[in-house]
């Protein structure tokens, strides 16, 4: 049986690296392009990517996407503080890539445990212009994951602050009543 690249990709990475966003960030900017097929697809990925907003977009597969959550939040233990620096770097550097793994970890994260809530932590995350898609990746993780939505207080909130805030409140409205839950007027 043929070892699997970004398996031996994460078994040759020293743990140490649990410790240190910054290396963190190195270490999954690696593994995104780990069984990606050739450069077929490049140009188009590129153009998708620029048009969208993205500083970058490989094509990485959502599988692969979610193997690399996985292994952050496997080998980051009890102490996930690590991570929630890591997501505000990831969308900081904002590839298409990394929003979508910084939505695996915000839907995932243990909020008890850190005394915060995905939404809180979302809205802290954008930055005054964003993709739509970034933001409705990031709901429908959120969401599938089984988080309540936002409170009508936080959604009332963002609707009086940023612009982005509003759409924000916008489209966890909209995907939340999409998937048939019931939101209050």
């Amino acid at each position: 049986m043929a070892n699997d690249p970004l398996d031996e990709y994460f078994d040759s990475t020293s743990r140490r690296v649990h410790s240190s966003p910054r290396k963190l960030a190195n270490v999954v900017r690696a593994a995104y392009p780990i069984g990606v097929p050739a450069l077929i697809m490049k140009s188009s990925t590129d153009r998708f990517g620029e048009a969208a907003g993205y500083s970058f977009h490989l094509g990485t597969p959502d599988e692969n996407l979610r193997r690399i959550a996985s292994w952050l939040l496997t080998n980051a233990g009890g102490d996930q503080k690590v991570l929630v620096k890591l997501i505000r770097r990831l969308w900081k550097r904002h590839g298409r890539e990394d929003i979508a793994l910084a939505a695996l970890l915000l839907a995932n994260l243990d909020h008890k445990s850190l005394g915060t809530d995905s939404w809180t932590m979302l809205a802290a995350n954008i930055s005054r212009k964003e993709p739509a898609e970034a933001l409705l990746m990031t709901i429908e993780e959120v969401l599938r994951a089984g988080k309540s939505i936002p409170s009508d207080e936080l959604l009332l909130t963002w609707c009086k602050g940023r612009k982005i805030d509003g759409h924000l409140a916008i489209l966890v409205i909209h995907a939340a009543t999409m998937r048939g839950e019931r939101v209050s007027s």
